[in-house]
């Protein structure tokens, strides 16, 4: 969704909103993750509290960045922002690939804009975004083992602390092998039936599903009994 939103701002034409959506692309993009995390964990060092307010004026509210800022927290608006400068790409990517006269022609139909993005350009993006956007998806969450900097209980922490009460490294780490694994084929099978569903206007005739093959494959040994005797 960030990424969606900021991909936007860098191909709408008004230069402030391109300015700010480059500039975030920019540094999110140049400084390490691990930079990142550490920043927002220790946030508090550099700010104590946190005001909500008038600008330059008097604050309603007042914070501390300890209580708002948790280790959680620094861990999601770390990931978050970080991959969101590489999801700006992917999707601006995506739609700079459509056809610019399909936006040519919804304007000449008196389509808004609004509804041309929405109903036009995206879906059609949508084929060249998902695979590279599934790949960083899975990086994300092969990634999120650099958090356990921040003592934060994910996967690799809670097998790092078990093999360091029992020893046993090279059994554990296979334990995370395994769930890792597990954890990226659910999100191969979410990719496949995404790309299926934008497929749509490209292909005439979707091919089957797995589990369709398979009802096919296990209905045609029933069948194939009977119409041999017929």
């Amino acid at each position: 969704m960030l990424g969606t939103v900021v991909a936007l701002m860098r191909l709408s034409g008004v230069p402030l909103l391109t300015s700010v959506a480059w500039t975030y692309v920019w540094i999110f993009r140049s400084v390490p993750l691990i930079l990142q995390l550490l920043f927002w964990y220790n946030l508090a060092i550099l700010y104590k509290q946190i005001s909500f307010g008038i600008p330059f004026g008097p604050s309603f509210v007042e914070v501390a960045t300890m209580d708002l800022i948790g280790p959680l927290t620094a861990a999601s608006l770390g990931l978050a922002l970080h991959q969101g400068a590489y999801a700006a790409e992917i999707v601006r990517a995506g739609i700079l690939s459509v056809d610019h006269g399909q936006l040519e022609a919804a304007a000449a139909l008196g389509v808004p804009r609004n509804r041309q993005i929405r109903r036009i350009i995206l879906p059609q993006a949508m084929r060249t975004i998902v695979p590279t956007a599934a790949n960083e998806i899975v990086g994300l969450v092969k990634g999120t083992s650099v958090v356990y900097i921040m003592a934060l209980p994910e996967l690799f922490y809670q097998v790092q602390v078990i093999y360091n009460r029992n020893g046993r490294i090279i059994a554990l780490l296979l334990v995370a092998t395994i769930w890792y694994m597990i954890i990226t084929s659910v999100l191969s099978i979410l990719q496949y039936y995404v790309e299926r569903y934008y497929a749509k206007g490209s292909t005439r005739v979707l091919l089957p599903t797995p589990l369709q093959r398979l009802r096919g494959f296990v209905l045609g040994r029933r069948v194939a009994p009977w119409r041999a005797a017929g």
